[in-house]
């Protein structure tokens, strides 16, 4: 029986001319894994939204069509009775979290359905250990890191054991190794506990391979709606992007096989190995190196505690330099945040000293700074609070005095944000909110950028633009920071790598000596030439090799 039915639902946001949904028709059996993918503003966040039960009535705009649950209309449940079904963890962990401290807001939901306190203890205990939450229950809320307050708001929807659980990027600001564990845990909900499962996610190497059903989405419809492996297929021969790294590999390199997985892809390797006994650590390529120049930030035995008492910093020790890309990768509450923001000033050194072209930031004010360190916060919302887009970059100029010499519209074109210029930032999607801020932030033209989960909500070709307006910053001198969970971003656009772990730098090198040695901080490209060639991380290198393996091949067919 479908737990969910749709006909022909239609939604327009308030004051928009195009549907953020166009006639969508759709069932799922109880007891599937559905993986939503698709473009930045496609649809997906709106069509969970509306199974949540959450348009229109939190978002106004104009509504057409049926959403069933149950076989009951959406619109005709109670809200006590909907949340008893469906489950949602959105994409801003922040907007969800209302409590205090952790065990209060786990238990929120629980209070409201008016369970008794024995089992609401039970069930705020099971699920807060299965998150790895149990010595964070007295913690107060607002001071987590982004991923621990993730992990918060989707332990507050699993207590609630919900028929249907939604998941909107459920790992987007999770560590390599937690965000795999809670796939692997949600996985395990939905074939243990037969619990239906939406997900969307951006980062289709942790999850393409466990849905039963992919769907691509592409302005308001679904485009395509299969199993994963025909949905890959389909979507290489259409060269739709919205498939795992190493299916794009191999389909652009003409294989006719697309793995889905490192083990399959290592499979069909082996069938293409040139020769009997030669390995492939023949096929080497030519490495970019990365920049180095003027020294612009020069940390010195740093510490840094917070109030309560927690060092959050441990005798950090970085220079970072003129044209320097460097990721900073880590656990989650690994210091990464903390170390961002003694860059930028808006935390000033315990102990140690922190410089900025030669000045003491403890000398400076965050204003002093912003016109020569930018920085990007992990929640965009945070510099989103004028009508439009427009009006947010003006602002920006006119706070530290700066003359708009046309930056503001080279700003716009660069991130694709012209047509929305005059649309209010809160109204546009997560990752069109995510451009706006960061265009906030580069109209000042910053020597200094730091970002933090900058492709938070940013599909891949948004990954790709941001990624390459990175690298035009860098070779024009500016030193690019960015603290991430996303290995491939990393490996594709990082010249250095930073391991961070409890507040300490633990290993630092180019992105070739990080990620290639790296059991979990590694990219899926490195993992599938493990052993078979060195110093592969990105992409290009990947299809390189592919391709002259392919030639090798031929050549020994027509020799044979």
């Amino acid at each position: 029986m479908a737990v969910i039915k749709i006909q022909d639902l239609t939604y327009y946001y308030p004051e928009t001319q195009k549907p953020a949904l166009d006639k969508i028709n759709l069932e799922i059996p109880g007891g599937q894994f559905i993986l939503l993918v698709g473009g930045s503003g496609c649809g997906k966040s709106t069509l969970v939204r509306a199974l949540a039960g959450l348009i229109p009535d939190f978002y106004g705009g104009t509504y057409g069509g049926k959403v069933y649950i149950n076989d009951k209309e959406i619109r005709q449940l109670d809200r006590r009775s909907l949340v008893r079904q469906v489950g949602m963890v959105f994409q801003d962990p922040e907007s969800q979290l209302v409590m205090t401290d952790v065990e209060q807001e786990v238990a929120f939901g629980l209070e409201n359905l008016g369970l008794p306190n024995s089992l609401m203890k039970r069930r705020v205990m099971e699920v807060t250990g299965a998150l790895a939450l149990s010595g964070y229950l007295r913690s107060f809320t607002p001071e987590l890191s982004g991923g621990q307050k993730q992990k918060v708001a989707l332990a507050s929807v699993l207590a609630m054991q919900p028929e249907i659980l939604i998941l909107d990027e459920p790992t987007s600001q999770l560590d390599p190794i937690a965000g795999e564990e809670i796939l692997t845990m949600v996985r395990r909900l939905n074939e243990e506990n037969g619990i239906t499962v939406i997900l969307v996610e951006q980062r289709l190497e942790r999850c393409f391979h466990l849905a039963d059903r992919v769907m691509v989405m592409e302005n308001g419809r679904i485009l395509c709606d299969d199993a994963p492996d025909v949905v890959a297929r389909w979507a290489a021969k259409n060269k739709t992007p919205f498939i795992p790294p190493l299916a794009r590999l191999f389909a652009g390199a003409g294989f006719p096989e697309v793995p889905l997985t490192v083990k399959q892809g290592r499979e069909i390797l082996k069938s293409y190995d040139p020769l009997p006994g030669l390995r492939m650590q023949n096929l080497k390529i030519k490495r970019a190196g990365s920049a180095g120049g003027k020294c612009l930030v020069d940390i010195q035995n740093l510490w840094f505690a917070y109030p309560n008492g927690k060092e959050a910093l441990k005798n950090i020790n970085l220079k970072i330099r003129s044209g320097d890309f460097t990721v900073i990768l880590g656990e989650n509450a690994a210091g990464k945040t903390t170390l961002l923001k003694n860059i930028n000033g808006l935390l000033k050194p315990g102990r140690g000293q922190v410089k900025v072209l030669n000045q003491d930031t403890k000398k400076l004010s965050v204003e002093e700074l912003a016109s020569t360190v930018g920085y990007l916060s992990q929640d965009p919302n945070d510099y989103l609070f004028l009508p439009t887009v427009r009006e947010e970059l003006v602002f920006t100029l006119n706070n530290l005095g700066l003359p708009d010499d046309g930056i503001i519209e080279k700003m716009l074109k660069r991130l694709q944000l012209t047509s929305c210029a005059e649309v209010n930032p809160r109204d546009l999607s997560a990752g069109e909110r995510q451009r706006v801020a960061l265009a906030s932030v580069l109209v000042v033209r910053p020597q200094v950028l730091l970002l933090d989960e900058p492709t938070r909500g940013l599909d891949y070709r948004l990954k790709a633009e941001l990624g390459n307006i990175l690298l035009q910053l860098q070779a024009e001198g500016t030193a690019v920071l960015v603290v991430t969970h996303d290995v491939e971003f990393a490996a594709e656009y990082a010249g250095n790598i930073i391991l961070m772990a409890e507040g300490t730098i633990i290993a630092s090198g180019s992105k070739y000596e990080m990620l290639t040695r790296s059991t979990f901080y590694s990219p899926q490209i490195s993992k599938l030439f493990n052993n078979l060639a060195e110093d592969v991380v990105t992409l290009e290198q990947g299809s390189e090799i592919l391709t002259r393996l392919m030639g090798l091949n031929e050549d020994r067919v027509n020799c044979g």
